[in-house]
């Protein structure tokens, strides 16, 4: 078991920079199964989840090396899906892009029932319904998910996804891909993850248009077979993270290589909840296509909106940068009321900060209100079983005089890498202790 032992309070300064997104490293690591030649990640993120999903496809036959922050991919004639690490599957609901990815290859295959953070009721009937589009069958059993199809995948021409979701997203794109003719997925996510996903597609041959848009017209090729390199783009959660790390401890600091897109309206609230903040010269990712900015946050003071903050599909508020607005308020003077209203239990993580001194009101299962500004203390604490919830108190803990205790962090480390060590470098007190 990993702890963070933090000495909170202090005021940060320097630069820090984005890594690339976990969201977008897993989406990839899916859709480079499709792909019949070398598939090359450059920038890929040191993180759990990632290891997990090297663990799986390791064990399905494929061959995995890293070399340095980029991993080669090169595919077996056949994959093995039943030799499927299902302790490592087990641990990452992500792994439901398998079935999308292998739905070409395969014409009956079963993974191991998801995982991944525990946020109450998450459907894969919106899943079910994608891919069934194409003549794929998903069913869900108690342990497992059987995905069967009888024929050659057949373009439905146009459809609409029943949710618009960004694994739900990936899976249409993944079958959509290996499907020849052109397909219309109408209600798409246009989020980071997804755009990634599109650019790696075009690279590898597929013509897809309406990127960044709700609806992507995809010029499916059939078999995937070329040897690809790309670069991941930045991730728009971590630089989040990093925003509320800065107003949590009172603290001006750099953050580079910001994807300005994803988290622009973020920053658009926070303005007008009184952050001062300068930005450079924008500047492409090594995609070419994601537009990044290095922004400096000033200490500023802030008031909470009259208006409630929740989240939306891309290009509203990130579902993932929701609950860094709970420590945020808790700086804020007034009442902010927050709606997460994609998950049934995540609200009620936000409460755990009341533990931190912060007054944290929840309403239902959705709703919270917080009200500020309060002098936020430290406490020893374990980390709820979901990241962005844990990655929350741990910003709340470095804003916090005193030492605070975060407990079994694994669920942080799914998607973050070498936080003590780049916290450090901006002037934190923060070590990784095991137990």
């Amino acid at each position: 078991m990993q702890n963070f032992v933090i000495q909170g309070g202090k005021k940060l300064s320097g630069t820090i920079t984005v890594n690339t997104s976990k969201n977008a490293a897993v989406a990839l690591l899916a859709a480079s199964v499709m792909n019949h030649g070398t598939t090359r990640l450059k920038n890929m993120p040191h993180i759990e989840e990632v290891n997990r999903w090297v663990e799986v496809l390791e064990s399905v036959g494929m061959d995995m090396q890293w070399k340095g922050r980029d991993l080669t991919i090169t595919p077996p004639k056949e994959i093995d899906i039943n030799a499927i690490d299902r302790n490592a599957a087990g641990k990452t609901r992500s792994v439901i892009l398998l079935c999308g990815a292998l739905a070409g290859s395969l014409k009956e295959f079963a993974l191991p029932q998801v995982g991944g953070c525990r946020l109450g009721a998450r459907s894969i009937g919106p899943h079910a319904q994608a891919i069934e589009s194409f003549g794929v069958t998903l069913k869900a059993r108690a342990h497992s998910l059987d995905i069967a199809r009888k024929g050659a995948l057949k373009s439905p021409g146009r459809f609409a996804l029943s949710e618009s979701g960004d694994t739900v997203t990936e899976n249409a794109l993944f079958v959509a891909a290996q499907t020849k003719g052109v397909t219309e997925i109408r209600f798409a996510s246009a989020n980071y993850m997804v755009q990634d996903v599109c650019y790696f597609l075009k690279a590898c041959g597929v013509k897809i248009e309406g990127i960044g848009t709700t609806t992507l017209r995809v010029h499916g090729i059939g078999i995937i077979n070329k040897d690809v390199t790309y670069t991941l783009s930045e991730d728009p959660i971590e630089a989040m993270f990093f925003i509320a790390v800065a107003i949590a401890t009172g603290s001006s600091f750099t953050i580079a290589r910001c994807p300005y897109d994803f988290i622009e309206l973020e920053l658009t609230k926070l303005r007008m909840m009184g952050l001062e903040y300068k930005m450079g010269d924008f500047y492409k990712a090594h995609n070419k296509a994601t537009t990044l900015v290095d922004i400096t946050i000033e200490k500023s003071r802030l008031k909470a909106l009259p208006d409630k903050i929740e989240e939306r599909p891309f290009p509203g508020i990130n579902m993932d940068n929701l609950p860094f607005f709970a420590v945020i308020a808790a700086k804020a003077r007034g009442t902010t009321l927050l709606h997460d209203w994609a998950y049934e239990n995540r609200a009620i993580y936000f409460t755990e900060l009341s533990k931190l001194g912060a007054n944290v009101k929840l309403l239902d299962q959705h709703r919270v209100e917080v009200t500020g500004p309060t002098k936020l203390s430290s406490a020893k604490m374990s980390c709820p079983p979901a990241l962005r919830p844990g990655a929350v108190l741990l910003v709340a803990m470095l804003g916090a005089r005193g030492e605070s205790v975060l407990k079994d962090v694994y669920m942080i480390n799914r998607g973050y890498e070498n936080l003590a060590q780049r916290l450090q470098s901006i002037g934190a007190s923060i070590e990784m202790k095991e137990v």
